[in-house]
């Protein structure tokens, strides 16, 4: 696993983003990433909202299995703090962005709000968690590809039987949009017919509007 892309697409790349595996878990850890399953467990008690993001957002709306590298959670750029507060001595919270990782900590209490936590018990654990801050404003979700959209976090996200949140599929695949990996393209060749007309054209509408020429326009 690689650290995540800079949020800032205009910022210099970060050097560690090329890194091989093996390279990678040398200088940062291995990763022992939680699942669905497990992340109930692991947010019990903690009283912000949170959803799953990514891949399991996905597989939970088409019921289609495919692989994961890791589980990916977001929260309220704003619920940071209390998220630091909620894992207490218990877990060992890095700020990651900018090219740059930094314990989350008294000493270092600052995060930007579309940085990323990572989430491991101590220094010789493996990472478990990885959670992308979502901006927001006013207490209100914000997008962070494109910053004029903004809901309560009730409109964007879903609970599935499982009972755990997820992010609604057509916002799931509008984030992915800016990567355009393989897997996000089979994940919008899955998702895709099962979508409505109306989160269709919201997809169509605001990848054009964020990434304008994007290659996926053509396909939709």
């Amino acid at each position: 696993m690689n650290l995540p892309p800079d949020p800032d697409p205009d910022a210099a790349p970060d050097p560690e983003t090329e890194l091989e595996d093996a390279e990678f878990v040398r200088w940062y850890g291995e990763w022992a990433p939680l699942t669905p399953t497990g992340i109930a467990a692991f947010m019990a008690g903690f009283d912000r909202p949170w959803w799953v993001v990514g891949g399991w957002s996905i597989e939970a709306f088409t019921g289609v299995s495919r692989e994961h590298e890791d589980l990916d959670i977001s929260m309220l750029a704003r619920d940071a703090p209390s998220f630091r507060a909620f894992l207490g001595d218990r877990w060992t919270p890095w700020v990651v962005g900018s090219g740059a990782m930094r314990p989350f900590s008294d000493r270092f209490p600052d995060v930007d709000r579309e940085a990323q936590l990572w989430v491991r018990e101590h220094a010789g654990a493996p990472w478990v968690l990885d959670v992308p801050l979502t901006p927001d404003t006013d207490g209100q979700w914000t997008n962070k590809r494109w910053h004029d959209h903004v809901s309560s976090v009730e409109e964007v996200t879903w609970v599935a039987d499982d009972e755990l949140r997820y992010l609604r599929p057509e916002v799931t695949l509008m984030m992915k949009a800016r990567l355009d990996r393989p897997k996000d393209r089979l994940d919008l060749e899955v998702c895709w017919p099962l979508l409505g007309t109306t989160e269709q054209d919201w997809v169509r509408d605001t990848i054009a509007l964020a990434h304008p020429g994007h290659p996926w326009l053509p396909l939709l």
